[in-house]
C-alpha cells in the first residue's frame, strides 16, 4: 500500500505535467491507458481537470484517429461533444478518408457513443466495421484480437476490469509505456484482488447459509458467477459495501427468477406473491418446504443489508423492498401468461412486463444502496420512477438476452418472447424477426447514450455510471452467448480477477 500510494502521487504529477509537455493525441492516449488498466478511479480530479482542457482544443487540423479518440473520451464522460468533427474527413463515395486499423478501431468504438439523428455516425458504424473485418485475417500482433473483441462488443460497452489484466500484460509490451504507471497498475489489481477476495468470503459464507444445493436444488447455484457480474458495475475498492449489497439482490433476484419460472406452480407463485406483497413469513403455509425455507432466507437476507446499512439510510430499504415486490407480480404475471399460452400482441406490450421481469430496474436501485452520502432521497426517487435511462438499459437486457436464449428456451415451457412478439405483430419468419429485435437493441442504445449525455440530468455522474456498467455487464452475458446460464464460459475470467496474481519485484 505504501509503494502504492508513492507511486499515486508521481503518476498523479504525471497527467498533471502532460498538459504541457505532451501533445493532444499523447495526453488522449495516456488517460485511456489509465482507464483501460483501471486506475482512472485514483485519479479522478487529474483526469477531469485533464478533460476539460481537452474539450476546448482546437481539433480543425487534427488527425482522424486523435479526433476520434477526442470524441470517444469526452462522450464517455458525458461531455456532448458535436459528431460534426468528423464531417470533414468524409470522401466524394460516402467513407472515410483512413485505413489505418487503430484509427479504424478509434472511430468505430467512438462511432458506438451515438444518439438519434447522428447520421455521419451510422455511417462511420458501417464503414469501419467492413473495414476491419476485411483486415482482420491480415494483421498481426495485438490487433486481430482487439479487433476481434471490439466487432463482438464495442469498447464503450465493454467491461473494463473483465479486461485489465489483459491490458496490463498488453501495456507492458506497448512503445508508450510508462514504468512507473505499470507498476501501480499491477500493484493496484493485487490490491483490489484481495478486497474481492474478501467480499466473495463473506458473501460465500451468506450464500451457504441459503443450502441451495440441499433445499433448494431447482435454482441455480450462482454466487461466484453474481459476484462476477457485480464486480463489472463497481470495481473500486471504496465500494466494498456497495458491491456485496447488490451480489446479495443478483443473487436473490436470480433464485426467484428460478422460482417462478422453473419451479412453482400457478396456485403456489400466487401464494408467494402475496406473501412477498405483505411481507410476511407467516402466511406460507400453502406453499412447499423449500419455497417457505426460501422465503425465509429472503427476508432474513434483507434483515442483512438493513444491519449493514447507517441508521440515517435505512429508509433505502422501503425502495428495494417496493421493487421486489414490483419484481414478483411482473413474474407472476408471465407465470400466468405462460399457463393461458398468451403471446404479447406486440413487442411494445411485450416490454410492459419483460422490463421488470429482467431485473434491471430492481438492481439500478439496488446499486445505489450501498454507496454513501452521494445517494439521496431525491436519487432514490428519480430511480424510482424508472427513468428513460433504467427503461433503455432494461430493453437492452431483454432484446438481447432473447436473442441469445430464445433457441434454447423453446425445448421448455417458457414465457414467450419479444422475438414471438414481433413475429405475431408483423406476420415475419424467425429470422427477420430477430433481425429487427437486433435493430431495436441498438436503437435503445441510442436512446441510452442520450439520456448519458443528457444536460438535464442533475443527477451525480457516479451513480449514472452504475447504470451505465449495469449495461455493459448485459451485454458481457448476453452478447455471443448466455454466459450467466452456461457459466463454465465465465471461468477464465473468473480466474484472471480473483486468483492470478502479478508479480512484483521488491
Amino acid at each position: 500500500m505504501d509503494r502504492a500510494d508513492k507511486l499515486k502521487e508521481e503518476v498523479a504529477q504525471m497527467i498533471i505535467a502532460s498538459s504541457t509537455a505532451c501533445g493532444l493525441h499523447d495526453r488522449l492516449l495516456f488517460i485511456d491507458a489509465l482507464e483501460r488498466l483501471c486506475l482512472d478511479h485514483l485519479f479522478e480530479e487529474e483526469i477531469n481537470a485533464a478533460l476539460s482542457q481537452i474539450e476546448a482544443a482546437d481539433v480543425s487540423d487534427r488527425d482522424l484517429g486523435t479526433v476520434a479518440l477526442w470524441f470517444y473520451l469526452l462522450r464517455k464522460h458525458r461531455f456532448c461533444v458535436s459528431p460534426d468533427v468528423f464531417v470533414r474527413f468524409r470522401n466524394v463515395e460516402g467513407g472515410f478518408l483512413l485505413n489505418n486499423p487503430i484509427d479504424l478501431l478509434h472511430l468505430y468504438n467512438a462511432a458506438h457513443l451515438q444518439t438519434h439523428g447522428e447520421i455521419i455516425l451510422d455511417e462511420a458504424i458501417i464503414f469501419t466495421r467492413r473495414r476491419l473485418e476485411m483486415m482482420l485475417p491480415s494483421v498481426e500482433g495485438s490487433f486481430p484480437r482487439e479487433i476481434k473483441s471490439t466487432l463482438e462488443i464495442p469498447l464503450p460497452r465493454r467491461v473494463r476490469i473483465y479486461e485489465s489484466k489483459y491490458y496490463i500484460s498488453a501495456y507492458e509490451k506497448d512503445a508508450t509505456l510508462h514504468e512507473k504507471v505499470l507498476q501501480l497498475a499491477k500493484l493496484n489489481s493485487n490490491i483490489m484482488q484481495l478486497h474481492h477476495q474478501q467480499e466473495l468470503s463473506v458473501l460465500t459464507r451468506w450464500w451457504e447459509d441459503i443450502k441451495i444445493e440441499s433445499m433448494l436444488p431447482f435454482a441455480r447455484d450462482r454466487i461466484v458467477e453474481c459476484f462476477l457480474w457485480i464486480l463489472g458495475v463497481y470495481f473500486e475498492p471504496c465500494h466494498s459495501r456497495a458491491r456485496i449489497i447488490l451480489t446479495m439482490i443478483i443473487a436473490i433476484v436470480t433464485l426467484l427468477d428460478d422460482i417462478y419460472d422453473s419451479y412453482g406452480s400457478p396456485e403456489e407463485c400466487d401464494i408467494l406473491t402475496n406473501c412477498i406483497e405483505s411481507w410476511d413469513r407467516k402466511a406460507v403455509h400453502d406453499l412447499p418446504e423449500c419455497m417457505r425455507f426460501a422465503l425465509g432466507k429472503i427476508l432474513d437476507s434483507y434483515e442483512t443489508i438493513a444491519n449493514m446499512l447507517h441508521q440515517e439510510e435505512k429508509y433505502r430499504m422501503l425502495y428495494l423492498r417496493y421493487f421486489t415486490v414490483d419484481l414478483v407480480r411482473s413474474f407472476n404475471m408471465e407465470v400466468k401468461m405462460l399457463q393461458e399460452g398468451y403471446i404479447p400482441k406486440s413487442v411494445e406490450e411485450h416490454l410492459k412486463v419483460s422490463l421488470r421481469t429482467g431485473g434491471c430496474p430492481i438492481l439500478s436501485c439496488a446499486s445505489f444502496v450501498g454507496m454513501h452520502d452521494i445517494a439521496t432521497t431525491e436519487c432514490f426517487d428519480w430511480v424510482s420512477s424508472v427513468p428513460k435511462l433504467v427503461q433503455a438499459l432494461s430493453i437492452i437486457l431483454r432484446l438481447v438476452d432473447d436473442l441469445q436464449s430464445y433457441e434454447r428456451e423453446q425445448l421448455i415451457p417458457h414465457a414467450a418472447s419479444t422475438i414471438d412478439s414481433y413475429m405475431k405483430e408483423h406476420g415475419v419468419s424467425i429470422e427477420v424477426a430477430r433481425e429487427k429485435i437486433h435493430t431495436l437493441k441498438e436503437e435503445s442504445w441510442k436512446d441510452f447514450n442520450s439520456e448519458w449525455l443528457n444536460p438535464n440530468t442533475a443527477y451525480p455522474k457516479q451513480l449514472l455510471e452504475r447504470i451505465f456498467n449495469l449495461a455493459r455487464t448485459m451485454e458481457f452475458m448476453y452478447n455471443q452467448e448466455d454466459n450467466f446460464t452456461n457459466c463454465w464460459k465465465l471461468k477464465d475470467t473468473v480466474h484472471s480477477l480473483l486468483a492470478e496474481r502479478f508479480t512484483i519485484p521488491i
